[in-house]
Protein backbone atom coordinates (compact mmCIF):
# COMPACT_ATOMS: atom_id res chain seq x y z
CA UNK A 1 0.00 0.00 0.00
CA UNK A 2 1.11 3.51 -0.83
CA UNK A 3 0.97 6.24 1.49
CA UNK A 4 -2.69 7.90 0.53
CA UNK A 5 -2.89 10.46 3.10
CA UNK A 6 -1.20 13.38 1.14
CA UNK A 7 -3.97 12.50 -1.44
CA UNK A 8 -6.85 13.30 0.63
CA UNK A 9 -5.51 15.34 3.48
CA UNK A 10 -3.91 19.09 3.27
CA UNK A 11 -1.66 18.23 6.14
CA UNK A 12 0.86 15.29 7.16
CA UNK A 13 -0.46 13.65 10.81
CA UNK A 14 -4.22 15.08 9.49
CA UNK A 15 -6.89 15.85 12.49
CA UNK A 16 -10.18 14.57 11.65
CA UNK A 17 -12.97 17.04 13.43
CA UNK A 18 -16.11 15.12 14.17
CA UNK A 19 -19.94 16.73 12.66
CA UNK A 20 -21.92 15.19 15.42
CA UNK A 21 -25.34 15.58 13.59
CA UNK A 22 -28.43 15.96 16.65
CA UNK A 23 -30.80 13.13 16.47
CA UNK A 24 -32.54 12.60 13.19
CA UNK A 25 -36.15 11.58 12.18
CA UNK A 26 -36.88 8.33 13.48
CA UNK A 27 -34.57 8.82 16.18
CA UNK A 28 -35.63 8.69 20.26
CA UNK A 29 -34.47 12.46 20.57
CA UNK A 30 -35.64 13.81 17.24
CA UNK A 31 -36.67 17.20 17.71
CA UNK A 32 -40.41 17.14 15.56
CA UNK A 33 -41.00 20.16 16.08
CA UNK A 34 -38.36 22.34 15.12
CA UNK A 35 -37.30 19.51 11.92
CA UNK A 36 -34.92 18.94 9.87
CA UNK A 37 -33.86 22.72 9.60
CA UNK A 38 -33.06 23.06 12.75
CA UNK A 39 -29.70 20.09 12.24
CA UNK A 40 -29.31 21.35 9.39
CA UNK A 41 -28.52 25.25 11.47
CA UNK A 42 -27.07 23.33 13.56
CA UNK A 43 -24.23 21.52 11.57
CA UNK A 44 -23.62 24.74 9.68
CA UNK A 45 -22.67 26.37 12.97
CA UNK A 46 -20.64 22.95 13.70
CA UNK A 47 -18.75 23.18 10.45
CA UNK A 48 -18.05 26.67 10.87
CA UNK A 49 -16.50 26.36 14.45
CA UNK A 50 -14.19 23.25 13.28
CA UNK A 51 -13.09 24.70 9.78
CA UNK A 52 -12.55 28.41 11.30
CA UNK A 53 -10.36 26.14 13.60
CA UNK A 54 -7.86 24.84 11.34
CA UNK A 55 -8.83 20.63 11.43
CA UNK A 56 -7.71 19.43 8.57
CA UNK A 57 -10.85 17.31 7.45
CA UNK A 58 -14.60 16.57 9.11
CA UNK A 59 -16.55 13.01 10.00
CA UNK A 60 -19.85 13.89 9.29
CA UNK A 61 -22.02 11.49 11.81
CA UNK A 62 -25.34 10.64 13.11
CA UNK A 63 -23.80 10.73 16.79
CA UNK A 64 -26.86 11.51 18.80
CA UNK A 65 -29.15 9.05 17.05
CA UNK A 66 -28.85 7.15 20.10
CA UNK A 67 -29.42 3.87 20.65
CA UNK A 68 -27.67 2.81 17.95
CA UNK A 69 -28.84 0.63 15.28
CA UNK A 70 -26.31 -2.13 13.43
CA UNK A 71 -29.00 -2.08 10.78
CA UNK A 72 -29.84 1.61 10.24
CA UNK A 73 -33.14 2.36 8.59
CA UNK A 74 -33.81 4.38 5.47
CA UNK A 75 -34.78 7.93 6.94
CA UNK A 76 -31.10 8.17 8.92
CA UNK A 77 -29.34 8.19 5.71
CA UNK A 78 -31.67 9.79 3.53
CA UNK A 79 -31.76 13.00 5.99
CA UNK A 80 -28.19 13.08 6.49
CA UNK A 81 -27.69 13.27 2.60
CA UNK A 82 -29.68 16.28 2.89
CA UNK A 83 -27.70 17.78 5.48
CA UNK A 84 -24.31 17.25 3.72
CA UNK A 85 -25.99 18.77 0.35
CA UNK A 86 -27.04 21.87 2.52
CA UNK A 87 -23.54 21.85 3.59
CA UNK A 88 -22.02 21.34 0.25
CA UNK A 89 -20.78 24.90 -0.55
CA UNK A 90 -19.23 25.40 2.56
CA UNK A 91 -17.38 21.90 3.08
CA UNK A 92 -13.56 23.53 2.73
CA UNK A 93 -11.75 20.71 3.79
CA UNK A 94 -11.91 16.63 2.80
CA UNK A 95 -14.55 14.81 4.93
CA UNK A 96 -15.98 11.52 5.77
CA UNK A 97 -19.13 10.01 6.93
CA UNK A 98 -20.37 7.52 9.66
CA UNK A 99 -24.03 6.18 9.92
CA UNK A 100 -23.78 4.24 13.08
CA UNK A 101 -23.43 1.48 12.77
CA UNK A 102 -24.17 0.38 9.11
CA UNK A 103 -21.44 -0.07 6.95
CA UNK A 104 -23.33 -0.42 3.99
CA UNK A 105 -25.33 2.45 4.64
CA UNK A 106 -22.24 4.74 5.10
CA UNK A 107 -20.81 3.71 1.99
CA UNK A 108 -23.91 4.38 -0.42
CA UNK A 109 -23.57 7.88 1.23
CA UNK A 110 -20.35 8.21 1.05
CA UNK A 111 -20.70 7.86 -2.79
CA UNK A 112 -24.04 10.42 -2.99
CA UNK A 113 -22.17 12.87 -1.49
CA UNK A 114 -18.93 12.82 -2.73
CA UNK A 115 -17.54 11.70 0.84
CA UNK A 116 -13.62 10.88 0.47
CA UNK A 117 -13.81 8.47 3.27
CA UNK A 118 -16.04 6.59 5.62
CA UNK A 119 -15.30 5.18 9.46
CA UNK A 120 -17.23 1.93 10.65
CA UNK A 121 -16.94 -1.41 11.75
CA UNK A 122 -16.20 -3.59 8.94
CA UNK A 123 -14.79 -6.68 10.76
CA UNK A 124 -15.21 -8.77 13.69
CA UNK A 125 -18.19 -10.32 16.20
CA UNK A 126 -18.67 -8.36 19.45
CA UNK A 127 -20.93 -8.44 22.63
CA UNK A 128 -22.71 -4.77 22.52
CA UNK A 129 -24.48 -2.63 24.81
CA UNK A 130 -27.23 -2.82 21.26
CA UNK A 131 -26.49 -6.99 21.54
CA UNK A 132 -24.66 -9.37 19.47
CA UNK A 133 -22.88 -6.99 16.31
CA UNK A 134 -22.03 -8.91 13.40
CA UNK A 135 -20.41 -7.91 10.48
CA UNK A 136 -19.52 -9.64 7.18
CA UNK A 137 -16.53 -7.75 5.57
CA UNK A 138 -16.81 -9.59 2.70
CA UNK A 139 -20.48 -9.08 1.18
CA UNK A 140 -19.66 -4.99 2.18
CA UNK A 141 -16.34 -5.19 -0.39
CA UNK A 142 -18.73 -6.33 -2.82
CA UNK A 143 -21.15 -4.03 -2.61
CA UNK A 144 -18.56 -1.51 -2.32
CA UNK A 145 -17.13 -2.23 -5.66
CA UNK A 146 -20.82 -3.05 -7.10
CA UNK A 147 -21.59 0.82 -6.69
CA UNK A 148 -18.19 1.82 -7.68
CA UNK A 149 -17.10 3.45 -4.38
CA UNK A 150 -13.38 1.89 -4.67
CA UNK A 151 -12.16 6.01 -4.84
CA UNK A 152 -13.63 5.86 -1.27
CA UNK A 153 -10.94 5.46 1.72
CA UNK A 154 -12.62 2.37 4.48
CA UNK A 155 -11.45 3.50 7.89
CA UNK A 156 -11.56 0.23 9.90
CA UNK A 157 -12.22 1.08 13.62
CA UNK A 158 -10.69 -2.40 15.05
CA UNK A 159 -11.82 -1.36 18.39
CA UNK A 160 -15.64 -0.93 18.86
CA UNK A 161 -16.96 1.43 21.30
CA UNK A 162 -18.93 0.07 24.10
CA UNK A 163 -18.35 -3.52 22.25
CA UNK A 164 -16.20 -6.41 23.21
CA UNK A 165 -14.45 -8.59 20.59
CA UNK A 166 -15.77 -12.17 21.43
CA UNK A 167 -12.95 -14.18 20.03
CA UNK A 168 -9.62 -14.61 22.60
CA UNK A 169 -7.22 -12.75 20.50
CA UNK A 170 -4.89 -10.02 21.35
CA UNK A 171 -4.85 -6.60 19.92
CA UNK A 172 -1.86 -7.17 17.67
CA UNK A 173 -3.37 -10.53 15.70
CA UNK A 174 -6.76 -8.92 15.16
CA UNK A 175 -4.78 -6.08 13.79
CA UNK A 176 -2.81 -8.43 11.48
CA UNK A 177 -5.08 -9.98 10.02
CA UNK A 178 -7.60 -7.51 9.62
CA UNK A 179 -4.96 -5.59 7.02
CA UNK A 180 -3.96 -9.07 5.78
CA UNK A 181 -7.58 -10.46 4.76
CA UNK A 182 -9.56 -7.44 4.72
CA UNK A 183 -7.91 -4.48 2.92
CA UNK A 184 -8.50 -1.46 5.13
CA UNK A 185 -7.36 1.94 3.84
CA UNK A 186 -6.90 2.80 7.53
CA UNK A 187 -6.96 1.64 11.37
CA UNK A 188 -8.87 3.69 13.99
CA UNK A 189 -8.27 2.47 17.66
CA UNK A 190 -10.64 3.35 20.52
CA UNK A 191 -11.33 3.74 23.95
CA UNK A 192 -14.75 2.78 25.47
CA UNK A 193 -17.20 5.40 24.55
CA UNK A 194 -16.62 8.79 22.65
CA UNK A 195 -14.38 10.84 24.32
CA UNK A 196 -12.91 8.37 26.29
CA UNK A 197 -8.72 7.67 26.78
CA UNK A 198 -7.29 5.74 24.11
CA UNK A 199 -4.08 4.33 25.43
CA UNK A 200 -1.13 4.80 23.23
CA UNK A 201 0.32 1.47 23.98
CA UNK A 202 -2.65 0.46 22.28
CA UNK A 203 -2.35 2.69 19.42
CA UNK A 204 1.90 1.43 19.55
CA UNK A 205 0.70 -1.98 19.21
CA UNK A 206 -2.03 -1.58 16.32
CA UNK A 207 1.01 0.55 14.46
CA UNK A 208 3.92 -1.85 14.70
CA UNK A 209 1.31 -4.62 13.27
CA UNK A 210 -0.23 -2.44 10.59
CA UNK A 211 2.57 -2.74 8.42
CA UNK A 212 2.12 0.39 5.75
CA UNK A 213 -1.64 0.77 6.73
CA UNK A 214 -2.36 4.44 8.07
CA UNK A 215 -3.38 3.90 12.02
CA UNK A 216 -5.63 6.47 13.31
CA UNK A 217 -6.21 7.28 17.11
CA UNK A 218 -9.89 7.66 16.95
CA UNK A 219 -11.15 8.70 21.23
CA UNK A 220 -9.73 10.85 23.75
CA UNK A 221 -7.65 13.18 21.81
CA UNK A 222 -7.13 16.72 23.85
CA UNK A 223 -4.93 19.39 23.14
CA UNK A 224 -2.38 18.29 26.04
CA UNK A 225 -1.78 15.07 24.46
CA UNK A 226 -1.81 15.52 21.35
CA UNK A 227 1.21 15.26 20.60
CA UNK A 228 2.01 12.22 22.18
CA UNK A 229 -0.87 10.85 20.36
CA UNK A 230 0.31 12.07 17.07
CA UNK A 231 3.77 11.33 17.76
CA UNK A 232 2.69 6.89 17.71
CA UNK A 233 -0.63 7.93 15.28
CA UNK A 234 -0.63 8.60 11.32
CA UNK A 235 -3.78 10.73 12.66
CA UNK A 236 -6.43 11.57 14.98
CA UNK A 237 -10.47 12.04 15.25
CA UNK A 238 -11.64 14.39 17.55
CA UNK A 239 -15.09 15.07 18.53
CA UNK A 240 -15.50 15.89 22.66
CA UNK A 241 -12.53 17.90 23.10
CA UNK A 242 -13.58 20.27 20.56
CA UNK A 243 -16.96 20.95 22.62
CA UNK A 244 -17.74 23.63 24.68
CA UNK A 245 -16.53 22.58 27.97
CA UNK A 246 -15.30 19.04 26.29
CA UNK A 247 -19.06 18.01 26.86
CA UNK A 248 -20.06 15.37 24.68
CA UNK A 249 -23.68 16.36 24.38
CA UNK A 250 -22.62 20.48 23.64
CA UNK A 251 -21.77 22.03 20.30
CA UNK A 252 -18.09 22.53 19.07
CA UNK A 253 -16.50 25.60 20.56
CA UNK A 254 -14.41 27.52 18.53
CA UNK A 255 -11.31 28.24 20.87
CA UNK A 256 -11.41 24.83 21.97
CA UNK A 257 -10.75 23.75 18.17
CA UNK A 258 -7.62 26.56 17.85
CA UNK A 259 -6.22 25.60 20.81
CA UNK A 260 -6.21 21.76 20.27
CA UNK A 261 -4.86 22.55 16.13
CA UNK A 262 -2.70 24.74 17.67
CA UNK A 263 -0.94 22.18 19.97
CA UNK A 264 -1.15 19.80 16.52
CA UNK A 265 0.59 22.46 14.58
CA UNK A 266 3.15 22.93 16.91
CA UNK A 267 4.11 18.94 16.74
CA UNK A 268 3.71 18.38 13.00
CA UNK A 269 6.74 21.36 12.87
CA UNK A 270 8.96 20.57 15.03
CA UNK A 271 9.13 16.76 13.63
CA UNK A 272 9.22 18.72 9.99
CA UNK A 273 12.14 21.13 11.39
Amino acid sequence: MTNWLPDVFPSPKPVVGMLHLSALPGDPGYDSAAGVSAIVDRAKRELDALQSGGVDGVLISNEFSLPYLTDTERITSVTMARVIGELGHDLAVPFGVNVLWDSRASIDLAVATDAAFVREIFTGVYASDFGLWNTNVGEVSRHRHRIGAANVKLFFNIVPESAAYLAQRDLSAIARSTVFATLPDALCVSGLTAGAPTDTQSVSVVKQAAGDVPVFVNTGVKAENVADQLSVADGAIVGTFFKRDGKFENSADLSRVETLMAAARSYRVGIAA
